[in-house]
């Protein structure tokens, strides 16, 4: 409020602000939501967009944080992901690499026009292709990235397939891309169909849309696109206004920048508090991606979104758990059947065993630089959630789950059927229940 006050809570919060790609937590939020209300966004398009739009200090353009009532630091949000709906009715993508001299240290944070040294420089789009962007100050093209291998894909009415585009008709859509990316009205991003990439047409697709941020607000300003132990690395002694130290880079962050093509609708995502109120917020809707994001980008899109959250009190650990659809678990972390509990009581009998432990699964997210590091993250974030021990987490891991890749360099999760029990000790037993039907 102006006035410095906090509004009264609302049932539900429509989100249309978007921050110019950093989470600040000395920022106002909108809000706030009352606990177990809903928050609904309309969200832009992710990494290229904003890679090519050189104001935006982040590789994402994300929603403005929302507060929630009630929610503490040391607590965490539950986000139940009701709805993801695709409106973009085409995108761009690809590999990508970084021309030398448009940059301060790191093109998604601080990019720069060579020639007029500015930095964050005010840009316009001149027709279409790789160097149409412009910069207004002196009108040399910035580009603080390329597309070496791209694709244009536009969608079908279902939003259920894709097709990639030939060069000709790549270029239509280009000159009209923000209304075939659906911006919306509060984007300021640069889309990249106007780039009109087309080097692999003819190719088949299928979506499965997801949020590739989903999270709550960092405790320090912070590109949201570096909100992970991975892509926040680069912070750490960088040349720009957001360096960071390692040690502070653990303590502000919120993972909320997964990649994780799990984050979908019907899942459930229990996100740490770092900030009084929160700020849960949202972006980089994917149309689809495979494990690990391997090409560094996908079909990034527009899209609109419905959120319930809920507070989860005194949470032991400062990352993110998953309840992720059954479907989307590994083979051996899903639940077992009735038919599998019969035999494994008759085989328990047999040999004295007693009761079989009620297990039920869980997905713990672990970032760092690599993936080895991050594996170890998630180990040691699993074993503290639970209070067991990493052997133990192992073993569980690996007899009863799997090692999962969200995002290369370094974001995973540790998915495994844990007890039910440890889960009810710390207030996440319940979203099993109600996710798994236990």
């Amino acid at each position: 409020m102006p006035d410095g006050s906090i509004a009264p809570s609302r049932r539900s919060v429509v989100v249309t602000e978007f921050t110019n790609s950093v989470l600040d937590p000395a920022a106002a939020m909108l809000g706030p939501v009352e606990n177990g209300g809903t928050i609904i966004a309309n969200t832009a398009p992710g990494c290229w967009g904003p890679m090519i739009t050189p104001r935006l200090r982040g590789g994402h353009e994300v929603t403005t944080p929302v507060r929630v009532n009630g929610a503490e630091v040391g607590d965490a949000v539950a986000i139940r992901i009701r709805d993801i709906t695709v409106t973009s009715a085409a995108t761009a993508s690809g590999h990508d690499s970084s021309p030398e001299g448009f940059c301060l240290g790191d093109p998604y944070v601080a990019a720069r026009c060579p020639v007029c040294d500015t930095v964050w420089p005010e840009t316009h789009v001149e027709g279409i292709g790789p160097d149409a962007v412009k910069c207004d100050r002196c009108g040399n093209p910035v580009t603080p990235f390329r597309i070496v291998h791209g694709y244009t894909v536009t969608f079908d009415e279902t939003r259920s397939v894709g097709v990639t585009l030939p060069a000709a008709a790549a270029e239509t859509i280009a000159r009209d891309a923000d209304s075939f990316a659906a911006l919306p009205d509060g984007s300021r991003q640069h889309s990249i169909l106007t780039f009109a990439p087309s080097d692999m047409p003819g190719t088949l697709v299928r979506m499965r849309p997801f949020l590739g941020q989903l999270g709550t607000c960092p405790s320090t300003a912070m590109p949201d696109s570096h909100n992970a132990g991975d892509f926040g690395a680069f912070l750490v002694g960088a040349p720009h206004d957001y360096a960071i130290s390692a040690e502070d880079l653990a303590r502000h962050k919120t993972d909320g920048h997964m990649d994780i093509d799990a984050v979908r609708a019907g899942a459930i995502i229990v996100c740490p508090v770092k900030v009084p109120g929160a700020g849960v917020y949202m972006g980089d809707m994917h149309a689809g991606q495979g494990d690990g994001e391997i090409a560094g980008h996908t079909m990034d899109v527009a899209g609109s979104v419905t959120l319930q959250v809920e507070v989860v009190k005194d949470y032991p650990i400062d990352g993110p758990v998953l309840f992720p659809l059954a479907e989307d678990l590994p083979p051996l972390a899903r639940p077992f059947t009735p038919a599998e509990m019969a035999k494994g009581q008759r085989l328990a009998a047999k040999w004295g065993v007693g009761d079989i432990e009620p297990l039920a699964p869980v997905s713990v997210i672990g970032t760092a630089p690599n993936l080895n590091a991050a594996i170890e993250n998630g180990l040691e974030r699993a074993a503290t959630l639970l209070g067991i021990t990493v052997p133990e987490v192992r073993n569980r891991a690996t007899i009863n789950g799997a090692i999962e890749i969200g995002r290369a360099p370094g974001v995973i999760q540790v998915t495994f059927l844990a007890p039910l029990a440890r889960l009810d000790a710390v207030g996440l037993g319940g979203y099993a229940r109600e996710q798994y039907g236990l």
